[in-house]
């Protein structure tokens, strides 16, 4: 049946041409020539086409002994309706040239042979003076042009129509990027020269022009843009439109409650897939150039879609490097099922992949300057600030899966050790995650409850949940003990602290120190800070002593000298009170204290002593 009705439609297609050719077709002569182009039929004269046409002159020259009156033209670019513009072209009947149809026109001029060659001021340059003049000083006429050219590759390729274009809309869009920069650009109070970032930025207005290219042109053009120095916001943020347009025509790629396969055998699937793999090789380095939200987004798609593991895994590196930012609707990938499998409702080994990529960049983190890695005054680093978010998120998602029945063991622990045990300063959040697996699991044996139970640190457990599980039937009997155990020793500081004199104050805090709940907040990163902020400041302490010695030198010469003149015993005196009012450290140090005492000088000794073990 859609065979029988394309042909039903070619023959109305060759009608209808052959009505239009009749009207400007000369009448009163009869034709000696026709042309037959994607099954539609042209009634011509050879004289107007082999006068354009090398191509249709050295068709006519071949058969010349045999009078040709018919040629087949295969393959010709732009179809039916682009040869007809070339026979009105040759028999000088007037058309316009629009962005709409110079590629078909370029294309087909190349077919035919129509270049100066053959006849001055011809097609081909007709349309190629358009195209350089017109098209290439308007964003919108070059991607209308683009969008021609979909169907005229790879001739429109190798005729270079695609390549400026595209270079055309990456300069446009690039200098009107440097304009609007400095039109925000302003003076403050003071007369400094600075950017207005409060002003609205209104240069990315091509961002819904693109999204209607095909994507594999839309790849060429963003590659170009990304050349020419876009700003990796604005192609973050065109990558989200032309996303949002081609994925979301199937509603549960971007729905993480839909727990569908989609249907890998069906068109579009094919098609999906290669947009998200594009989109995922095209995505800026930067941080942040997109949301992570829809990072998520393009990873639950790209699970469900099958692509290829290289795309998940950047994907789930991009997501692991700003992990402290993501919620924990972000976390929750359904996990696809395929028939016969019986799996978890979420995609637990992909939230783990990206857990590791987090603790992985947390790591390997490039040094930074000595003086804007650490502030003195911060109690902690901007990595472990994210740990702590992260381990609150992991918490949060380890009680959110936890009531799964199929969810195994080993998997739940592997989320939860992921993170170091300086990420969690407070417990809580993990007992909570526990107990409701110990609840949904209850077939669970002694040793693998006591595996669970091993991850809580009861120490680190607030009062309301060190009584809470101090009456929790589900712990194991240990683990019970030693929160028994615990909640006696906090009830017990509690009561000293309440009545105990200031003296007994140390003991407490040191007891608390000793327990490993301060200490165990302190991560390795902020314990080499310490010491490198220790270690400047040695390094500084040195310094001074050298100065102040080559000073002493100085004025011990210069009094030498003056010793050698007078012999006076006055000047000997004022020597001897010049001498006792130099010190070393008086203003060595802002954390030490300028009075003299053993305390100050025990630290001044050390202080030595750990300055001559550093510059070893």
């Amino acid at each position: 049946m859609d065979k029988k009705q394309h042909q039903q439609q070619q023959l109305s297609l060759a009608k209808s041409y052959r009505l239009r050719c009749n009207e400007w077709i000369f009448q009163d002569v009869p034709s000696d020539i026709t042309i037959e182009v994607s099954g539609a039929m042209f009634a011509l004269h050879k004289f107007p086409l082999v006068s354009r046409s090398g191509r249709i002159r050295k068709l006519v020259a071949e058969h010349r002994d045999s009078d040709i009156s018919k040629v087949e033209l295969l393959n010709l670019p732009g179809g039916a309706e682009a040869f007809e513009l070339a026979a009105k072209f040759c028999y000088g009947v007037n058309f316009e040239i629009t962005s709409a149809n110079v590629a078909q026109l370029c294309c087909v001029s190349d077919y035919l042979e129509m270049t100066e060659d053959f006849s001055k001021d011809n097609l081909g340059s007709r349309a190629e003076e358009y195209l350089e003049s017109i098209v290439c000083k308007s964003l919108e006429m070059c991607v209308e042009v683009l969008q021609q050219c979909e169907n005229l590759l790879p001739l429109a390729d190798e005729l270079k129509i695609v390549s400026r274009c595209i270079d055309a809309i990456a300069s446009k869009t690039c200098a009107e990027q440097i304009a609007l920069s400095f039109s925000r650009l302003e003076y403050s109070s003071s007369g400094r020269l600075h950017m207005n970032k409060q002003a609205k930025c209104e240069g990315d207005w091509w961002i819904e022009d693109l999204s209607v290219l095909r994507i594999d042109l839309y790849q060429r053009v963003m590659v170009a843009m990304k050349f020419r120095g876009v700003r990796p916001e604005s192609i973050g943020a065109s990558l989200v439109n032309y996303a949002q347009k081609e994925l979301t025509k199937k509603s549960c790629l971007w729905n993480s409650s839909s727990q569908t396969k989609v249907d890998l055998a069906s068109g579009s699937s094919g098609h999906e897939q290669l947009v998200v793999e594009t989109i995922v090789s095209l995505l800026p380095l930067e941080k942040l150039a997109v949301p992570i939200s829809f990072l998520f987004g393009l990873l639950r798609s790209a699970v469900m879609l099958d692509c290829a593991v290289s795309s998940r895994l950047d994907l789930e590196r991009r997501i692991g490097s700003q992990l402290d930012i993501a919620t924990l609707d972000d976390l929750l990938i359904p996990s696809f099922r395929h028939a016969g499998e019986i799996d978890t409702l979420f995609d637990v080994d992909t939230v783990h992949r990206i857990l590791v990529n987090f603790t992985q960049q947390d790591d390997s983190e490039d040094e930074m300057d000595d003086a804007s890695v650490f502030e003195p005054d911060s109690p902690h680093s901007p990595c472990q600030t994210a740990l702590f978010r992260v381990a609150k998120l992991v918490d949060n998602y380890l009680a959110e899966i936890a009531p799964d029945a199929n969810l195994k063991l080993n998997k739940f622990l592997v989320i939860a050790e992921t993170l170091p045990e300086h990420a969690r300063t407070i417990h809580d959040g993990l007992y909570r995650a526990i107990d409701i697996y110990l609840k949904a699991h209850q077939c669970l044996s002694d040793t693998d409850r006591k595996k669970l139970c091993k991850l809580i640190d009861f120490q680190r457990l607030s009062q309301e949940a060190g009584a809470h599980a101090a009456q929790n039937e589900r712990l194991p009997l240990q683990a019970m003990v030693q929160v028994l155990y615990f909640e006696q020793l906090r009830l017990r500081n509690a009561l000293c602290s309440s009545y105990a004199d200031d003296d007994h104050k140390p003991a407490h805090q040191s007891w608390r120190i000793s327990s490993g709940a301060l200490s165990a907040a302190m991560s390795p990163r902020d314990n080499y800070a310490s010491l490198r902020r220790e270690n400047r400041e040695l390094k500084l302490e040195l310094a001074r002593l050298r100065m102040r010695l080559n000073d002493l030198e100085k004025e011990h010469v210069c009094m030498k000298r003056q010793m050698q003149k007078s012999h006076s015993r006055k000047f000997m005196s004022s020597f001897s009170r010049k001498i006792g009012k130099l010190s070393f450290f008086g203003h060595s140090s802002s954390r030490e204290s300028t009075s003299p005492s053993r305390h100050s000088h025990r630290t001044d000794s050390r202080v030595i002593e750990r300055t001559c073990a550093s510059t070893d």
